[in-house]
C-alpha cells in the first residue's frame, strides 16, 4: 500500500472514528509501530484544579423548581465524579440569602483572576428574558445580563465553558464568544422566550454513555450538546408542537454558533457562510468526567495533544487550497508528533521535544 492510499484510509478513519486518533493508533501506524506503546505517566492532572460554578436561577413555580433541582443534582454529582472544585449559587431560597448576582460576580472575578490554568465551567440553570436590547438570566433579586457576565469574564485566560440553559439565552453567545472558550445556549435568539427543555436534557447527557459518539470512554461537552439537542427536537416532534428552542454551540470565537444538525458524529459536515470554520473541535476536548486513560495523561501531553487535534482540524479546512504534496507533508508532520506523544518520546519533556515548525499548521 503506498503512502497516499494510507493517508486516505487515515483521513476516513479520523472522520468517522476520532477515538483512533485519541489512542494514537493512526499516528503509530504512520511511523511503523507494530504494537501499542503506552504513554509515559506522571502525576495525574496539574497542580491546580478544574472549577465548576453552578447557578440555579429563580424557578417561578414548583414544577420548574423540581426540574431545576434535579438538573442541579445531576451536575453536582458529575462535578464531584470529575474531581471539580464546585461552587453552588442560588440553591438557598431563604430570604436571608445574599444577593445571588453579587455573589456570582464576585466568584467569577476571583476565578478569572486566578493563576489556575485548569478549566473553568459555568452552568446557568433557569429562565431568561429579552427586552429587544439586553438578554438576562433570572435570579432571585437583580437579574444577570449578558453584559454583566462579559465584563466579569473579560480577564479570564483559563479554558472556559459556559452553558446557559435558559430561555432567551441566544444573545449570551455573541457576548461571550472568544478564544479558548466554549459557549452553549439553549436558544438561538433572545426571542425564543418560552421555558426550555434543553437544560434537563444536557444535565443528563453530560455523563450519559450513550452520548459517547466516538466511543473513547468519556462524554465531551460537544457530545452532550448533540444528544440534548436531538432529545429536545424529539420532544417537540412527539408532542406535535412547533419547536420554540434551538440550541447553539460556539467554540471558535466567531460569535456565530453551530446547531447540532450540522454534525455527523463529532465532526461538522456543513460549510459555514463565507468560508468560516465550523465549531466543535474545542468543545470535544472538554470532558466533565474524564476516562481513566485520559486522567493518566500528563497535563502537558494532554494540552499538546489538544493543540495538535485543533491543528489537524484546521489543516482539513485548508486542504482544498493546498497542493497534494504540501498537504500530505503537513499532515505527516502533525501525525508524527502525535505518535511521539503517545509513544513516550514527547511525554517526559515536552519543552525539549522536537516540534514541527514550517510544516505544522498553526493551532486555532
Amino acid at each position: 500500500m503506498n503512502a497516499r492510499a494510507l493517508y486516505s484510509i487515515q483521513e476516513t478513519a479520523m472522520q468517522f472514528c476520532p477515538l483512533l486518533l485519541r489512542l494514537g493508533s493512526l499516528a503509530l501506524l504512520l511511523i511503523g509501530f507494530k504494537s501499542w506503546a503506552a504513554p509515559a505517566t506522571e502525576q495525574r492532572g496539574s497542580s491546580n484544579q478544574r472549577s465548576l460554578i453552578l447557578v440555579v436561577g429563580a424557578a417561578g413555580d414548583e414544577e420548574f423548581a423540581r426540574e431545576f433541582s434535579e438538573a442541579s443534582n445531576q451536575w453536582t454529582q458529575a462535578a464531584k465524579q470529575g474531581g471539580f472544585r464546585l461552587t453552588l449559587i442560588g440553591q438557598d431560597e431563604s430570604t436571608n440569602s445574599p444577593d445571588t448576582r453579587v455573589q456570582l460576580l464576585n466568584v467569577l472575578t476571583n476565578e478569572s483572576s486566578s493563576t489556575n490554568e485548569d478549566e473553568l465551567w459555568l452552568v446557568l440553570i433557569g429562565h431568561g428574558t429579552f427586552d429587544g436590547r439586553s438578554a438576562k438570566f433570572n435570579l432571585r433579586g437583580p437579574d444577570l445580563s449578558a453584559e454583566d457576565l462579559k465584563a466579569a469574564l473579560a480577564s479570564c485566560k483559563r479554558p472556559l465553558a459556559i452553558i446557559n440553559c435558559a430561555s432567551s439565552s441566544g444573545p449570551f453567545l455573541p457576548a461571550l464568544s472568544g478564544s479558548n472558550r466554549v459557549v452553549v445556549t439553549a436558544t438561538r435568539s433572545g426571542h425564543e422566550a418560552n421555558a426550555t427543555r434543553f437544560g434537563k436534557y444536557v444535565a443528563r447527557a453530560i455523563t450519559d454513555g450513550t452520548a459517547d459518539l466516538d466511543k473513547d470512554g468519556q462524554t465531551s461537552l460537544l457530545e452532550a450538546f448533540i444528544l440534548a439537542s436531538r432529545q429536545v427536537e424529539q420532544f417537540y416532534r412527539e408532542e406535535a408542537r412547533l419547536a420554540t428552542e434551538h440550541a447553539l454551540l460556539d467554540d471558535n470565537g466567531d460569535t456565530l454558533g453551530t446547531a447540532a444538525d450540522w454534525f455527523r458524529g463529532v465532526r461538522a459536515v456543513k460549510i459555514a457562510t463565507g468560508g468560516k470554520s465550523a465549531d466543535g473541535i474545542r468543545a470535544h476536548q472538554f470532558n466533565l468526567v474524564r476516562s481513566e486513560a485520559e486522567r493518566e495523561l500528563p497535563v502537558q501531553v494532554r494540552n499538546r495533544r489538544d493543540e495538535l487535534e485543533r491543528a489537524l482540524s484546521a489543516l482539513r479546512e485548508q486542504k482544498p487550497r493546498l497542493d497534494e504534496t504540501n498537504y500530505y507533508a503537513k499532515l505527516e508532520s502533525v501525525l508524527l508528533e502525535i505518535a511521539q506523544l503517545y509513544s513516550g518520546a514527547g511525554a517526559t519533556d515536552l519543552n525539549t521535544a522536537q516540534r514541527p515548525e514550517s510544516n505544522a499548521p498553526a493551532a486555532k
